[in-house]
């Protein structure tokens, strides 16, 4: 980064496509992330470790474990809600 107020930016920015899921980090770095999981933020190692487990052992997907984890997050912050807009990516297969 050139300019010296973002220089050291600690931020993390998710992206993905149909073939990758990636992080990318404040520094400009490109992370790809093992199992194809992104996880982010102060909780992610946790939400990475319940979302592995569950795709390793139920025959649930993508969006049904996120949908029921921004569910169960509403339940239990009281800064979260249960109005939830998914946005998902087509699949070709």
């Amino acid at each position: 980064r050139t300019d010296r107020m973002l220089r050291k930016l600690e931020a993390l920015l998710a992206v993905a496509d149909e073939n990758a899921s990636l992080i990318i980090t404040g520094n400009g770095d490109v992370v790809q992330p093992e199992n194809d999981l992104i996880a982010i933020g102060s909780g992610g190692p946790y939400a990475q470790a319940a979302a592995r487990a569950l795709l390793e052992n139920t025959d649930m997907g993508a969006r049904d474990i996120a949908e029921k984890a921004l569910n169960i997050a509403g339940d239990i912050c009281i800064y979260t809600n249960h109005f939830h807009t998914i946005e998902e990516l087509p699949s070709k297969a």
